[in-house]
Order: structure tokens, then sequence, then C-alpha cells
């Protein structure tokens, strides 16, 4: 959620506000930093001409000067999974309960997947929700000296309505962890049964589902399914912890090489949880040689100073997100839940836009030198465009659809500068047939 500091109010207190709660004004800053964000959020829906006709009210809502649209609160999202990777929820019923949470900005970050980023898409189409496409992925981080140990690492990128540059690097960089994911699920489930607490992979592998990649949770749910502990927590606190007698690891790579592919690939990179980490700070030290761009400081229940002062010391976004898995159960924070300062907001879209453009020219330009439609198809593959069935037939359709999907993301302006200089979309009429 994005509001004007980093404490996070309960549902019930957000009523009690809407009833009649003394409101809050925004400083100058707060309200530099919202037009700029509010803007990027609702390219989506607002014509082009619009977009400098935003003004701020005081109840931190935008208000369309000349139209009668006026939009709600932005809430962004920034950390959240589906049944495509340890999630409960499918990832088009994700975007519906954001939706009912008021999320504005959705990023599904599935664990070394991106697979449910299209079906969010089109979810996210019928609820006029931007999606973030995104994933976090599993790494292991190799301490320099003798005396530390190797720990996992979770580092979280997200990209462009174009998705990632370079696109097949990162996808044979992905499945190779999830190739590396069955082999840890079938080492858990051996040191299990080596416990006397037998599972069979056949049971793992039906929770995880068609295609899934296993992960610990699966193997926790096969736990309790088959009555060796009491709920997931036990699950984890007694065998399946960092460390602990039935953990396994698979093929995670080096967590400075994923930052480094994050940043080629046209991605942001940020650290998940770092809280949870044993050696946080020459861990973020590392990664911040790397590339890496933030970390996560903010929690539903406030921001840990602790990290913000870390975030401050490397030069680093200061973000967060709920996590969100749709476990149940009140151990887990709602989607939304997590409140982003404005400011916060600002700063992560000033550094990611550049990057996203770039990433975008990329991909732009390879379909220019080359019109097929699978290179078409990288373009929209993660944008919020839904294709006619029979694929598209022209190229002046094409082009109008890449323009489409560019509207939905970059601002006149920033089509206009020196990322499209060359006229790079005309070029495509020129090199087709």
């Amino acid at each position: 959620m994005m509001g004007t500091n980093g404490n996070n109010n309960s549902h019930s207190k957000k009523k009690k506000n809407k009833r009649g709660g003394t409101k809050k004004r925004m400083t100058v800053e707060q309200s530099l930093a919202y037009k700029s964000v509010s803007e990027w959020v609702y390219l989506d829906t607002i014509p082009s001409s619009a977009n400098s006709a935003i003004a701020i009210d005081d109840d931190f809502k935008v208000k369309l000067v000349h139209t009668k649209v006026s939009a709600e609160k932005l809430v962004f999202e920034l950390h959240s999974h589906s049944i495509c990777s340890d999630g409960f929820l499918s990832p088009s019923k994700l975007v519906e309960r954001a939706h009912q949470y008021g999320v504005k900005v959705l990023s599904l970050t599935d664990h070394d997947t991106m697979a449910g980023i299209p079906q969010a898409l089109e979810a996210a189409r019928r609820v006029n929700i931007k999606i973030i496409p995104g994933v976090e992925i599993s790494t292991i981080f190799t301490p320099r000296t003798e005396s530390g140990s190797e720990e996992p690492v979770h580092v979280l990128a997200y990209y462009s309505c174009c998705g990632p540059s370079n696109f097949e690097k990162l996808d044979q960089f992905l499945a190779k962890i999830r190739e590396g994911r069955y082999l840890r699920a079938k080492n858990m489930i051996s040191k299990l049964n080596k416990l006397k607490l037998p599972l069979r992979w056949e049971n793992v592998e039906k929770i995880a589902g068609d295609g899934v990649a296993p992960g610990r949770l699966h193997v926790a749910r096969a736990m309790v399914e088959a009555g060796h502990v009491e709920n997931l927590k036990q699950a984890f606190s007694r065998y399946l912890y960092d460390g602990g007698p039935a953990y396994s690891t698979g093929s995670e790579p080096d967590a400075e090489v994923a930052v480094k592919l994050i940043c080629e690939t046209g991605g942001v990179a940020v650290l998940a949880h770092p809280w949870a980490l044993k050696n946080p700070v020459a861990i973020i030290r590392r990664l911040k040689e790397a590339g890496l761009h933030g970390l996560e400081v903010y929690r539903s229940d406030g921001k840990l100073s602790a990290f913000s002062d870390l975030a401050d010391s490397y030069e680093l976004l200061k973000l967060g997100g709920s996590d969100y898995h749709a476990r149940g159960g009140n151990s887990e924070s709602a989607l939304g839940s997590v409140s982003l300062p404005v400011v916060a907001v600002h700063e992560f879209l000033k550094v990611a836009r550049p990057i996203w453009c770039g990433a975008i020219k990329n991909t732009v330009d390879r379909y220019v030198n080359d019109p097929t439609e699978s290179n078409l198809q990288h373009i929209l593959k993660y944008a919020k465009i839904k294709l006619a069935k029979g694929g598209v037939s022209t190229l002046n359709h094409n082009i109008e659809l890449v323009r489409e999907c560019l509207s939905q993301w970059l601002t006149d302006d920033e089509q206009k500068n020196a990322i499209f200089e060359g006229g790079d979309l005309e070029a495509i009429k020129n090199n087709g047939t």
C-alpha cells in the first residue's frame, strides 16, 4: 500500500478513518511523488492528453481535472505467489483477491517461474489492475571466508510490460533452477523417510500440480496430509527450516550471478526478506557490488529500522510486500497490507523506469529488425492486450498493437525521447514484406 509513512493500519482502523478520522495533508515532496506515481499507474486508463491534468486532493487521491473520473487510493503489492509456485490461488484468483483488497499495482513473483503472469494479465484486464511482471529467484550466497557458511538467498526481479530482454537466457536460467527443485524435493523426502516419516513422491507431485516445480511448502503440505505434523508451521520449525534435519538444496545459482543476470535482462533486483538471513550485512554489501537495486524494508507490521538504515548506507531502494501465498490463518499478511510510503514508490519508479525503457527498446528493436510473429509475441506476452483468435495478419495492425503496449507503460515523452528515436516502429513497414 502506498501511504505517506511506513506504518501499517489495520482494516478496522482504515474503516474508522473513513468514518471520520483526521485527514493528513501531504508535504510538497509527497504531493509531487504521488502525482508522478499516479500518472504511471493510470497510463492504462487515462488518455495520453490527460496525463498533464492530474491534481492531488487532501485525501491522497488522484483527481482528473478535465474528466469526471476520480481514482481511489493507490495500493502497491510487490510480493505475491500463485499455484505456479507455492501459492494456493491461481494467478487469476490472486488478481481477483487483490482487487477485493484495493490493490492497484500487483507484481506476481512466483519462485523461479514467470508462467503465471499471462493468466494474471488476463484477469487484470477485467478488474483494471496494473501488473508488474516479476519472479523470485532462489539462489545461494557463498562467503569468501572459511568461517562463514552458505545460505539461501531470494532475489526479486521486476520487469516491464515487455518482460525480460534476452528472455531466452533468463528462461534457461530459471529452468535449470526448477530442475534442481525436483531433485531437492526428492532429497527432502529421502531424509524424511530416514527419519521414519514416510512420504511418497507421487503425493508431493500431486500437491504441487502439473508442471510446477515442487518446493518446501509442497513437502510440508504432504507431511500434514500424512499426519506427521499438525500444520505447516510445525513442518518447517521441526524439519524443513534452513539447515534443518530434512532440509536440502537444489541447483541454485550464486546470488551475485542472479543479480547480474537480472540487471542484464532489464530487471530491477531487490533482496527479499533480508531479516531472515544469518549474515545480511555481508550479503547486502556483495549484492550491491553485483548491481542490487533495493531490499525489502517494509512489512505489514511496519518498517524495520535496521534494514532501512542498511538501505541508506548502501544507497538502495526501500521496498516491501506481503509475500502472500493464501495459506490462510492469522500468521499471513493480507494482500496489500504493506504500507509503502509514496516517496519510496516514487524512488522505485525513478530507478525502474529508465531500466524498463531500455529493455522495452531492446525487445522492440528485435521486432523492428525481424518483424516475425514470434518476436511480436515476445513484445505482447506480458502486456495487457488481448489478441484476437487466429493471430494478427497485417503489419499495420501489428504496429498499432505494439504502440498500444508501449502506451500502457511509457508516457508520451518517454516514447518520443531518444529511447525510440529514429522512427523504429515505422521502420517495421520498410523492413517487412
